[in-house]
């Protein structure tokens, strides 16, 4: 069997080091970045941050499985690949340890802004002690966009910081209302109201066409000044110029970024001047999410090898 991992060799703090442990019997290689010319010769590609496309899809002349490294699926044509007989599966984040971890990411973010990182950084560079004064987390309006893997995850942790949590389900939110405990949760067609009440707002849905761009200048309109808000899932659900007039006006108070419009960002877009903590898409990188992540995707390819239908596979 030959793989190919489309991100560079050490990426993902050594992702690609983990299933070649759990495999040492297959060919990897790595594409050295985020993109691929060609898949002529592999059996499955872990597509990462790839775009593949029907056009890719072509170049597969043995291709059986894609296998994602996490949950993501947005930059793969599923359908595609199905008319060529291509398997395709993720990592759901609430079986691996990826949704705790992305979670654990989403409550930094909270403490950093409510607590002022960045004008922590400037009082120690001005020799400056006892500022800035920042806000507690008790009693705040935590709006939850998504009620999955993730979402469920952060309820779980900040039942102890003593805040309000409401959230946003696709489906049934009465029932996820009283299932997950929440003060309050509506439809996708609520999201204003939910919006209009939240101190942080956080995103947790995938990126779907229906979703794409969810937050953009109507609904960041919504927002009360003093907000924060968060996205753990996919750069593509906010309207990046949006989000710089917004901070640019002070319509909103700030915002943390584990995902972008393009990635990676340019690390000297205009954007970053403004009160944003942003990490490198690094919100599920923690040892135990990869490892967890990692015996997912090894069983997966060994499935292949047998031309055993994977776990976990997604259809069009």
């Amino acid at each position: 069997m030959r793989i190919l991992f489309a991100a560079s060799e050490n990426a993902w703090g050594g992702f690609l080091g983990l299933i070649r442990s759990e495999l040492p019997e297959y060919y990897f290689e790595a594409s050295g970045s985020f993109q691929v010319k060609t898949l002529e010769g592999f059996d499955v590609l872990i597509p990462t941050m790839c775009q593949v496309t029907k056009e890719l899809l072509k170049t597969g002349n043995c291709l059986k499985l894609i296998q994602q490294c996490g949950s993501g699926l947005e930059g793969v044509d599923i359908h595609a690949a199905q008319n060529q007989g291509i398997w395709v599966a993720n990592v759901p984040t609430d079986i691996s340890g990826n949704a705790d971890s992305v979670a654990e990411l989403g409550i930094y973010m909270m403490i950093g802004l409510s607590r002022n990182i960045r004008g922590m950084a400037k009082s120690f560079q001005n020799l400056k002690m006892g500022e800035p004064q920042g806000k507690a987390l008790s009693g705040k309006t935590v709006g939850l966009v998504g009620l999955g893997g993730i979402g469920k995850a952060l309820i779980r942790r900040l039942r102890a910081f003593d805040v309000r949590m409401i959230g946003i389900k696709r489906s049934n939110p009465q029932e996820a209302k009283e299932s997950l405990g929440l003060d309050w949760v509506g439809g996708p067609d609520d999201l204003p109201h939910l919006i209009q009440q939240s101190d942080f707002l956080i995103l947790c849905l995938p990126c779907t066409p229906e979703s794409v761009h969810i937050i953009n200048q109507t609904s960041i309109s919504f927002m009360k000044p003093t907000a924060f808000l968060i996205n753990l899932s996919r750069g593509g659900l906010v309207d990046r110029d949006a989000l710089e007039m917004a901070l640019s006006k002070h319509k909103i108070a700030g915002a943390g970024l584990d995902v972008f419009w393009e990635e990676p960002p340019d690390p000297d877009d205009a954007i970053f001047n403004y009160n944003v903590m942003a990490t490198p898409h690094i919100a599920a990188s923690t040892d135990v999410a990869m490892k967890g992540i990692a015996k997912t995707v090894a069983e997966n390819i060994r499935r292949a090898a047998k031309n055993q239908k994977p776990l976990y596979e997604k259809t069009d």
